[in-house]
């Protein structure tokens, strides 16, 4: 089954492609991808990844490998504002805020843990026409890029 969404995301088409493949395959602007292969893409990611909708809810995390924050089905659907300690909660609300005015588009921190550098970044998704649909959280351990020097043109694998 190809799912064709329209630019304008006002128009689904449901039709049923060559195979016998029921699963699902959405097509975008750039290609065309599986339920199941988005899925693989999401928990390949080397990143951990949370979307907030725009009414502050957390809608979807990924289950990377190793999470450095760890997140249960629990949160889904809870106000991102009672997944962060309260010090840090007017911090949340005011990058949560800035990105529904359109007045900043991205916040970035990092800090130290359990002797690890821990980047997080938070992007704001818009959809064409600018409109605030909700709040990316991207965290990724920089520990070991950190460390990285010079190039390194050559694949190095030992079979």
């Amino acid at each position: 089954m190809v799912v064709m969404v329209s630019q304008d995301k006002s128009r689904v088409e449901e039709s049923v492609g060559e195979g016998n493949s029921a699963e699902e395959t959405l097509q975008f602007e750039t290609g065309s991808l599986s339920k199941g292969e988005i899925d693989a893409i999401l928990e390949t990611l080397p990143v951990d990844i949370t979307f907030v909708d725009r009414e502050d809810r957390v809608k979807y995390f990924n289950k990377a490998g190793k999470r450095i924050f760890v997140r249960t089905k629990a949160v889904l659907g809870r106000k991102v504002q009672l997944c962060h300690p309260k010090k840090s909660i007017h911090i949340v609300n005011m990058i949560l805020e800035a990105f529904r005015r359109g007045e900043k588009d991205s916040a970035e921190f990092w800090i130290n843990m359990k002797d690890r550098l821990i980047y997080i970044r938070y992007f704001a998704v818009r959809n064409r026409d600018g409109e605030y649909l909700g709040t990316l959280e991207v965290t990724q351990d920089i520990t070991e890029i950190k460390k990285i020097k010079g190039e390194k043109r050559l694949l190095d694998w030992k079979m």
